[in-house]
């Protein structure tokens, strides 16, 4: 499939470029090393975080069958609007509701896979963007201070994009050699595992 392998160039660039930047900046010693891990164990140590871009994953593949520009344009979409989200929280720059909106994203995106819905790939991508914008707020609000910020965003974005091969791994997959019906049953229990957050 062709956007599949957009979707894999461009992450398996990102993955080389996140990988091999702290050795072509050796000297900046431990802060770069411990930010690119904190960076990178932030998305995988929260479980709203790995939800969500699983999520976005899952869905991709279900978009494609409409526009086969989805399975690569939505992650994407999701990773760079992270990054401006990222920026901001690392900034100090306030954005209300950033807990409820990175709950609400499991939420809505779980029941978007549940459904399989297919949207419009502009609709796609604005409704991945405007969750983004609170996961990467939530990112970069909590970098340590003492850490690297370009290596600890390195670290939460190759993060993201992995758990987001996962999700469109499995989509694809599911479309390939296994019934349709087990990403609209992920997709219900993401949306399930949501409400049980809320409920917290």
């Amino acid at each position: 499939m062709r956007g599949m392998k957009k979707f894999q160039l461009f992450f398996a660039s990102l993955a080389t470029l996140a990988f091999t930047a702290p050795a072509s900046h050796a000297h900046t010693g431990i802060g770069a090393t411990a930010g690119f891990a904190h960076g990178f164990s932030h998305p995988l140590l929260g479980l709203d975080h790995l939800l969500a871009m699983i999520a976005v994953g899952l869905w991709a593949p279900q978009l494609a069958q409409n526009n086969k520009k989805a399975l690569w344009m939505v992650p994407i979409s999701f990773a760079g609007v992270m990054i401006l989200g990222g920026v901001l929280g690392a900034s100090k720059i306030e954005l209300p509701l950033v807990e409820t909106g990175t709950l609400m994203s499991v939420l809505v995106l779980g029941v978007l896979v549940a459904a399989s819905a297919r949207l419009p790939l502009v609709a796609s991508i604005a409704v991945v963007g405007a969750f983004a914008i609170f996961h990467g707020h939530a990112h970069g609000a909590e970098m340590p201070q003492a850490v690297s910020a370009l290596f600890y965003g390195a670290g939460f974005v190759l993060a993201t994009a992995l758990l987001h091969s996962v999700g469109v791994t499995l989509g694809v997959l599911s479309q390939k050699k296994m019934s349709l019906q087990i990403t609209r049953f992920a997709g219900a229990a993401i949306a399930l595992c949501s409400v049980m957050m809320f409920l917290r």
